[in-house]
């Protein structure tokens, strides 16, 4: 299965792990390359600039069209919704997007965590996401779901 793994610029080593997690397990799983970069303390100078001005960044780089093209592309997209600034569980606007994509596109949206009770666009989330949110967590931890995802949505 072809994921893209979408979520927080804040999560990239994350994005990375699991996107190394999800591979070990047989399928196609998809970050942008330069979150790879990031998170190895590459491009530092890109870093600085996505902490001070990550809008002008997300244009410049054209970062939502990339990912809206590899979400369209794909069969599925991974939400890692984590603790960010002691928010659990969270899905920003751009993420919120990103499973738009997915959604009109028909792809599987699967959440790392429970949606988030907090936000002002809970019933948007519930409305677009996979009944089997935690499953696919379970799956990547335990990496016992031999390869198969669409199994833990039957």
């Amino acid at each position: 299965m072809k994921i893209t793994i979408v979520g927080s610029s804040s999560f990239r080593k994350e994005k990375v792990e699991y996107r190394d997690k999800l591979r070990a397990m047989g399928h196609e799983a998809i970050i942008h390359p330069y979150y790879e970069k990031l998170a190895a303390g590459e491009m530092p100078e890109l870093s600085e600039r996505i902490e001070r001005e990550h809008d002008k960044v997300k244009r410049e780089y054209g970062f939502i069209k990339w990912y809206y093209n590899s979400i369209v592309s794909s069969d599925a997209i991974l939400v890692l919704n984590l603790e960010k600034n002691g928010k659990p569980n969270y899905i920003g606007g751009n993420t919120l997007m990103e499973m738009g994509f997915a959604h009109v596109h028909d792809k599987k949206i699967f959440l790392f965590n429970p949606i988030p009770e907090y936000v002002s666009y809970i019933d948007e989330i519930k409305a677009m996401a996979d009944d089997s949110l935690n499953l696919i967590k379970q799956c990547i931890k335990v990496l016992r779901c031999n390869g198969d995802i669409n199994n833990l949505v039957n």
